[in-house]
C-alpha cells in the first residue's frame, strides 16, 4: 500500500473526515485529499503530525504493506483457563485459590480489556495460567493472581476476599493509588519499593506487567507505551533481583526477564 493508501486507511479506520484530520493539521481538506490520491505527499512536520493524530507510528504510514496479517486480541479461551485453574486447584488441594477463582470472575463481570472485547477476567486467569506452567503451584500466589486487581479495579474491599491474610497481603501490595499528576513518580518508587521486598509479590507483579505487554497492544496509546517501557526498564530489574534470591523462583525469574525484555525490545523497535 501506498503513502496515499495508508493515510486513508487510518483515517477511515478511525471515523475521521479529511475535514477533520485537516482541522487537526492546520491544513486544507483538499491537500488531505491529494495525499490520499498519491498526488502529493506529506512532509516529515505533517507525518509525525499525523502519527500522533492517528496514534501510530510514522513507519506505519510511509511503509508499503503488501501483506496484512490477521491478529489476535486473545490466544486462549478464558472459560478453559478457568476450568484448568479450578483443575489444578482441586488436584493440588489449593483451598485460596478455589475460592478466589468464582469470586474474582463476579468481581469482574461486565469489565473488559482496554478497547477490545476480551472479558477483564482473561487477565487475572492468564497470570495464574502462567504461573502454574512455570511449575508455582502455591496456593497464596495463584489466588492473588486472580484477585490482584479487585480491590483496584472492581471497588472491593480487602477485608471482604474470601482467601486467608497471606493471600490478602499479596493483593494488598499490588493494590495501586492513583499515579497521576505531580505525586505520580513519588507513588510509584513506594508502589514498587514494597512490592520489592516481598518475592511472592515480585513475582505476581512480573507476571502482571509480562501479560500487560503481550497482551494489551491494540489498548495502549504511544504516549502510554512510551510510559510502560520506561516504568518497565526503571523498576522491573529490582523485583527479578528479588526473585531470584528466593532460589524457588530462579527458573521463572529468568523466563520473565527474557519474556519482558524481549517484549521491550519489539516495542522499541516498533515505535
Amino acid at each position: 500500500m501506498s503513502i496515499g493508501a495508508n493515510i486513508k486507511s487510518l483515517r477511515e479506520e478511525r471515523k475521521l473526515t479529511q475535514e477533520r484530520v485537516a482541522e487537526s493539521l492546520g491544513i486544507t481538506f483538499q491537500a488531505v485529499s491529494s495525499w490520499e490520491r498519491d498526488e502529493y505527499k506529506p512532509d516529515v512536520e505533517k507525518l509525525i503530525k499525523l502519527a500522533e493524530l492517528f496514534d501510530v507510528s510514522v513507519a506505519s504510514i510511509v511503509e508499503e504493506k503488501p501483506k496484512t496479517f490477521k491478529t489476535k486480541e486473545a490466544i486462549y479461551d478464558w472459560e478453559r483457563m478457568k476450568t484448568y485453574v479450578k483443575a489444578t486447584a482441586n488436584n493440588f488441594k489449593l483451598r485460596n485459590t478455589l475460592k478466589a477463582i468464582d469470586y474474582a470472575v463476579e468481581a469482574h463481570a461486565g469489565q473488559s480489556r482496554k478497547r477490545s472485547t476480551i472479558p477483564y477476567i482473561y487477565h487475572p486467569l492468564n497470570l495464574a495460567c502462567h504461573a502454574l506452567s512455570m511449575g508455582i503451584i502455591e496456593d497464596d500466589i495463584i489466588a492473588a493472581c486472580l484477585l490482584h486487581d479487585v480491590v483496584e479495579d472492581c471497588g472491593r474491599k480487602l477485608e471482604d476476599l474470601p482467601v486467608d491474610e497471606a493471600t490478602k497481603e499479596l493483593v494488598a501490595l499490588m493494590t495501586r493509588d492513583e499515579a497521576t499528576g505531580k505525586d505520580r513518580t513519588e507513588i510509584l518508587v513506594s508502589y514498587y519499593e514494597a512490592i520489592g521486598k516481598n518475592p511472592k509479590a515480585a513475582l505476581i507483579k512480573c507476571l502482571d506487567r509480562c501479560n500487560n505487554l503481550t497482551t494489551m497492544a491494540w489498548g495502549l496509546s504511544r504516549e502510554r507505551i512510551y510510559r510502560m517501557i520506561k516504568e518497565t526498564e526503571e523498576y522491573y530489574p529490582a523485583l527479578i533481583k528479588t526473585m531470584k534470591l528466593t532460589p524457588e523462583y530462579n527458573n521463572a525469574a529468568w523466563l520473565l526477564k527474557y519474556q519482558i525484555e524481549s517484549m521491550l525490545d519489539i516495542y522499541k523497535r516498533l515505535m
